[in-house]
């Protein structure tokens, strides 16, 4: 099947997509877990990114998820963000960070981004309530295949500790990275991390990340990829620059030119359902500002294609997963 007819038939709609050995109903006494996911939302380039910010920390403490996380493209760390950042961080008492490849603009480095937004280490792994978390860095430098531009790379020394990750986590597995690790704008040793992951499909339920803007969902050799939407925007680049917004916010906020912003602000709730032997994104509408990317007849240069996955909106997905991966 096609990469765009797999998305269109899977949008939506209740999948028979096998997870052998999971064990989900060993690892907890809950009948569900839930994760409140937001990313790219890219406070350094937009007006209103507190205001984004505080409407996901606001449906949240509705919602009361079990863990929030952020995949990326957050904020400088730097003390003009650090309202926000102990925003964040102080809205609930697990938070994962991942760090994006804008993170480090500004001069900024990665050491900063650990220490400021309070993460373990660049990449890490974290329990919470019988789901293990692998936050994957996929900023490495060293890759043979680097033709300029940002890194995108898992380098040998996080290779080497994922494989170990796999071989001693035993429960069920969500694995994190702001680089995609299938599809278009993927890390250049892509193959290689799916095969590492596809040698762990019995306990891996899903594969997220962000960094693209766009929203899609791919199926290799028993894992499930899922790009989950900005928060903000999709970037359509400087060939594409328009006006939506004043005059003062532009001349505020330049980059915002290059963009479609949504007219929502874009988050999710990851559920797994250990009873009912799911997993749910859920959906999240909204719609552009100003014009569209068709409307300014943008094509991307990638497969991703305008209307399928460039949309201003998270679709719902559900996952589903037999009687037996459940038990």
């Amino acid at each position: 099947m096609k990469r765009r007819e797999f998305l269109s038939a899977t949008i939506g709609a209740s999948l028979i997509l096998p997870i052998a050995s999971t064990l989900l109903a060993a690892t907890t006494n809950k009948k569900k877990i839930s994760v409140g996911i937001m990313t790219d939302l890219h406070q350094d380039v937009m007006h209103d990114g507190p205001i984004r910010l505080q409407a996901f920390l606001n449906e949240m403490k509705r919602n009361r998820p079990d863990a929030i996380m952020q995949m990326g493209d957050f904020a400088y760390p730097n003390e003009k963000n650090r309202d926000l950042i102990e925003s964040f961080n102080n809205a609930h008492q697990n938070r994962l960070h991942v760090i994006g490849n804008h993170d480090t603009d500004a001069g900024h480095k990665k050491e900063e981004v650990i220490s400021f937004w309070g993460m373990p280490n660049r990449y890490y792994s974290k329990e919470i309530n019988g789901i293990w978390f692998i936050i994957l860095d996929g900023n490495d430098k060293g890759s043979p295949k680097h033709k300029g531009g940002y890194p995108a790379f898992i380098g040998e020394e996080q290779t080497n500790w994922l494989k170990q990750q796999l071989i001693e986590i035993k429960g069920p597995i969500i694995v994190v990275s702001h680089q995609p690790l299938a599809g278009p704008m993927s890390v250049d040793n892509a193959e290689d991390i799916q095969k590492i992951l596809s040698s762990a499909s019995d306990k891996i339920l899903v594969a997220i990340n962000g960094h693209t803007h766009i929203d899609s969902l791919l199926d290799i050799n028993g894992i499930r990829y899922v790009t989950i939407n900005s928060a903000s925007y999709f970037w359509v680049g400087s060939e594409f620059r328009h006006e939506m917004y004043s005059k003062e916010i532009h001349a505020a906020h330049p980059y915002i030119a290059s963009t479609c912003p949504y007219s929502e602000p874009l988050f999710t709730v990851l559920t797994i359902d250990f009873k009912g032997g799911t997993i749910k994104i859920d959906g999240k509408k909204g719609d552009w500002v100003g014009k569209s990317p068709t409307e300014l007849g943008y094509t991307d240069k990638t497969t991703i294609k305008v209307g399928a996955e460039i949309v201003p909106f998270i679709r719902s997905v559900k996952l589903k997963t037999t009687k037996r991966q459940m038990a």
